[in-house]
């Protein structure tokens, strides 16, 4: 059965609807759904909470959902501090956490984070490396000064879940990961990537990666909704318009539930949904219709 989260409320939607984190995490918990997920954002021009900070109010009132990132930009971060943070809501949230890992983000972020843009995927590989030394409470070598971090306590580690839709992202994810995490795909892409995760798999002599897709629910929404959810995808991610339509989990439950079906049966096993416009809390009864179909 494909397992579905959904992405808690952004600060906007929270004041339209009245509805806070803590509530927000409680009625996905018990709608049934299997995990709740909040962005990593520091300065992108919009409204947004810290994803640790969000991600343990929601834990804090739950006892039976994931918790997840979607994703965690390690390499904008100190390495320790990045793994310190990790570690802290892992431990709060009872070993819940699924930490999506990406090295993305407008190059705003990264100047405000004060990081060179163009150190992001190296920082990224030393941060897949060298964070589950450093949650099991290992010493670790970081290269400065003075001896090595030991941070405590010590937790397990998180299920790694790399993001994006790229050669670089599979390579880590079969590499480094437990999971693949691409947004926004066609089914047929996700086929293609696993059987390139297979083959990555077994070069580097390790399982292959749990697949885990990104996408927006729109269950319900009229043909102007839908087009005007698709031209904003189009262009806050620089995609064709044609493509973007095509990529909303629209219509009835029985209709979402068949196009999941074609993603489980390509090897996604997770689904991770934003909700496209608002009514965020009907958007969840809708998935969990859809999971309750699967």
């Amino acid at each position: 059965m494909m397992k579905i989260g959904v992405i808690l409320p952004s600060v906007d939607v929270q004041r339209t609807e009245h509805l806070d984190l803590r509530a927000a995490a409680r009625y996905a918990e018990e709608a049934g759904l299997d995990s709740v997920w909040m962005g990593d954002h520091l300065a992108i021009g919009a409204a947004t909470l810290e994803a640790t900070i969000g991600l343990a109010t929601a834990a804090a009132v739950t006892e039976r959902v994931a918790i997840g990132v979607s994703v965690f930009v390690p390499a904008i971060r100190p390495l320790a501090w990045a793994a310190k943070q990790i570690a802290s809501l892992q431990y709060v949230s009872g070993e819940r956490l699924i930490l999506g890992v990406g090295s993305g983000g407008g190059d705003e972020q990264w100047r405000a984070a004060e990081v060179p843009f163009a150190e992001r995927g190296r920082r990224t590989d030393r941060a897949l490396r060298a964070l589950p030394d450093l949650l099991a409470g290992k010493p670790v070598d970081l290269g400065a000064d003075g001896p090595a971090v030991q941070l405590a306590p010590a937790v397990a580690r998180p299920r790694f879940w790399v993001g994006n839709d790229s050669a670089v992202a599979r390579r880590r994810a079969a590499q480094l990961g437990d999971g693949w995490f691409p947004s926004l795909v066609p089914v047929e892409e996700v086929a293609t990537g696993r059987d390139q995760l297979e083959e990555l798999a077994d070069r580097y002599a390790r399982p292959v990666p749990t697949i885990a897709i990104g996408g927006v629910s729109a269950g319900g929404a009229d043909d102007a909704a839908i087009r005007g959810l698709a031209a904003g995808l189009a262009g806050g991610y620089g995609m064709p318009y044609d493509r973007a339509v095509s990529l909303p989990l629209t219509g009835t439950a029985e209709q979402a539930a068949d196009r999941l079906g074609r993603y489980a049966e390509a090897g996604a096993s997770h689904a991770v949904l934003g909700v496209g416009g608002t009514e965020w809390r009907a958007q969840v009864d809708h998935l969990a219709a859809v999971r309750a179909l699967l």
